[in-house]
């Protein structure tokens, strides 16, 4: 029978004394969430008969994951990441906040301070010899008025699936884009149809995954940041139509209204007008953005939260 010392006051004024609770210094938000994470953690370790071996093979694929930076990548793979956006979805609605285009994951490559364009841009560097995609949409209020001035803040991957800045072969930028949206609430952005990716496969994430009988692959998407004043910051990506992994994302960051139709043309008339040569993509896809909080739904909202904690 395993023995059970974490309900035990020796036990629990033990962690209270490591989570800082007998001094005054330091953040008590932290003090509270680390006793939490140390007496859940030794439940686990009573509940499910943790040995010491694995215990330490623990503390070593946490050396390891942080080596290569993957704890981006495993939040997303086991679907914290998504309860997240579960979490918020559920406290808007207890909050009776409703509308607007859905949110889903950020992922761990956002990369701030891209360059910005009024209305339109181009977002790769011409390296690339993926098709040619042209992105475009506008971005509205939950009453369907075109929304002047908010920034599309987008950014994608390459044809083989790496981000720049990560990816150190490619320019500084290369398909991060911010977009000022014109009159008429429209964005335009020339691009590449970006591939989807795999975790690495000599990875931590991808070791634990293989342990759970899961692959590590997400569809191709492109990510988006959307803000204008007296409107909710939104997070979302599309995921674009027709990719083989579109309903099994790894990251479950596909949602119903978050997938891309794009069409593939192959009408040389159509390409020489567009400016290019051959076949390329066109990509609609808008935006609508819920109004910012009133004071009265933000009291609202803090008190769903104080309930589901």
């Amino acid at each position: 029978m395993t023995i059970k010392l974490s309900n035990t006051e020796n036990v629990q004024k033990f962690f209270q004394e490591a989570s800082g609770f007998n001094n005054d210094l330091g953040s008590q938000r932290m003090k509270k969430l680390v006793n939490r994470i140390l007496i859940d953690t030794v439940k686990i370790i009573e509940d499910l008969e943790v040995t010491t071996e694995e215990f330490w093979k623990a503390v070593d694929y946490l050396n390891r994951l942080g080596a290569r930076q993957e704890a981006g990548l495993l939040v997303a793979g086991l679907g914290l990441e998504h309860y997240l956006d579960l979490l918020l979805d559920a406290q808007d609605e207890q909050a009776g906040l409703t509308g607007g285009t859905p949110r889903t994951i950020e992922g761990p490559l956002y990369v701030a301070g891209a360059p910005m364009s009024e209305g339109e841009t181009r977002m790769d560097d011409g390296t690339d010899p993926g098709t040619v995609m042209f992105l475009q949409g506008q971005v509205f209020d939950v009453d369907g008025k075109p929304v002047a001035g908010a920034v599309v803040d987008l950014w994608h991957a390459n044809t083989n699936g790496t981000y720049s800045y990560f990816d150190t072969t490619q320019s500084e930028f290369n398909l991060r884009r911010r977009i000022v949206t014109d009159a008429e609430g429209r964005y335009r952005a020339r691009s590449i149809v970006p591939s989807g990716y795999g975790c690495p496969p000599d990875g931590p994430t991808q070791e634990l995954l293989n342990l759970l009988g899961r692959h590590g692959n997400r569809p191709a998407h492109i990510h988006f940041f959307i803000s204008a004043p007296g409107y909710r910051h939104l997070t979302t990506q599309i995921n674009l139509s027709g990719d083989e992994y579109l309903w099994d994302d790894f990251a479950y960051a596909t949602r119903d209204g978050l997938v891309g139709d794009i069409r593939f043309v192959d009408d040389a008339a159509a390409a020489k007008a567009r400016g290019v040569e051959g076949r390329f993509a066109e990509l609609d896809f808008n935006f609508q953005l819920a109004p910012a909080l009133t004071p009265e739904q933000e009291a609202i909202r803090d008190r769903v939260r104080a309930l589901s904690n």
